[in-house]
C-alpha cells in the first residue's frame, strides 16, 4: 500500500504524544521507577525490532502482514479472495477475526513456557504507561509477525483492512497501557466494549491469577465471552503491585531485558 508505513508512523507518534500528555495531566498511579530510563529502554527496543522487521521486509515483503496480504490477493489465496463480500463487511470480519486471533495468541504466550520467556519482558515492567505498549522482546515481535502472516494467507484479507487493523491494535495498546485516570463511571461503561487502562492494568499484576486474565488489547468482548475477565484487582488499583518478581531496578535496564528470556522461569 502506498504511504502505508508513513501513515502508520504519523498516527503512532501522534497517539503516543497524546497519551503521554494525558498521563502527565491525569495520572492514575505514582511511578516507582525512573521514567527516563524506562522510556529509553522501551524506545530502544522499538528501534531494534522495527529495524528487524524492515530487514525482513527487504529480504521478502511477503513475511510482513501487509505485503503478505498483497501477495495473497495477487494469487487468489485465502478465504476472502475466494468469496465475494461487500467491502465494508469484509473489513468488519477481518478486523474481528484478527482481533480474536491476537487475543488467542496473547493467551497462548502465557500458557506455553517457551513463549512466556519472551512475553514476560513486557510484564516485567514495574510501571504501566504508554511506553509499556512498545516494550516487547524482538524475538516475540518476530514470532508475532510470522503468526499474523500465516493468518493473512489463510483468510486473504485486503491489504487496506490489515493496515487499518494494525493501526487500531497499536492505538488501543497505547490507550490501555496508558497511566490515565478515567472517571470510574466512564470506565465502567467504556470497558463493556473497549479495554480501558484500569481493565488492562489488572493483567499486569504480579499475582498469577490476575495477570492470567484480561488478555484483550482492543475490544473487551473476548475476555467476557471466554470468561477470562477480572473486574478489579484483589488489592485495588492503588494497592496492587505491577510487574513480576523483579521488584528492583533491573526491569529498566536494556541489557537485562534482552537477556531475560535466558533466565530461569
Amino acid at each position: 500500500m502506498e504511504n502505508e508505513s508513513t501513515i502508520r508512523l504519523v498516527v503512532f507518534l501522534g497517539l503516543f504524544s497524546l497519551f503521554g500528555l494525558l498521563e502527565f495531566a491525569f495520572p492514575r498511579r505514582e511511578r516507582v521507577q525512573s521514567q527516563t530510563r524506562r522510556w529509553s529502554t522501551a524506545w530502544i527496543l522499538l528501534v531494534i525490532y522495527s529495524a528487524m522487521l524492515q530487514g525482513m521486509a527487504l529480504i521478502t515483503p511477503v513475511i510482513i502482514a501487509v505485503g503478505a496480504a498483497q501477495h495473497a490477493a495477487a494469487n487468489g489465496w485465502g478465504l476472502f479472495n475466494v468469496i465475494d463480500l461487500p467491502i465494508w463487511l469484509e473489513f468488519l470480519l477481518v478486523i474481528a477475526i484478527l482481533d480474536w486471533a491476537i487475543w488467542f495468541q496473547h493467551v497462548v504466550t502465557h500458557k506455553i513456557p517457551f513463549l512466556w520467556r519472551f512475553h514476560r519482558v513486557h510484564h516485567s515492567d514495574r510501571d504501566l504507561d504508554v511506553s509499556s505498549a512498545i516494550r516487547f522482546h524482538p524475538v516475540e515481535i518476530a514470532l508475532s509477525m510470522l503468526y499474523k502472516v500465516a493468518l493473512v494467507y489463510i483468510f486473504g484479507p485486503a491489504a487496506a483492512a490489515v493496515a487499518i487493523f494494525e493501526v487500531i491494535l497499536n492505538g488501543s495498546a497505547m490507550f490501555n497501557h496508558a497511566n490515565i485516570k478515567l472517571p470510574i463511571k466512564v470506565d465502567r461503561i467504556v470497558r463493556k466494549f473497549i479495554v480501558t487502562p484500569d481493565m488492562h492494568r489488572i493483567h499486569h499484576s504480579d499475582k498469577r491469577i490476575e495477570h492470567d486474565s484480561n488478555y484483550g488489547f482492543s475490544v473487551s468482548i473476548w475476555d467476557h465471552l471466554f470468561r477470562t475477565f477480572t473486574a478489579e484487582p484483589d488489592k485495588g488499583h492503588d494497592g496492587m503491585t505491577v510487574g513480576l518478581r523483579w521488584q528492583d531496578d533491573k526491569p529498566s535496564n536494556l541489557v537485562w531485558v534482552l537477556k531475560l528470556p535466558l533466565d530461569k522461569l
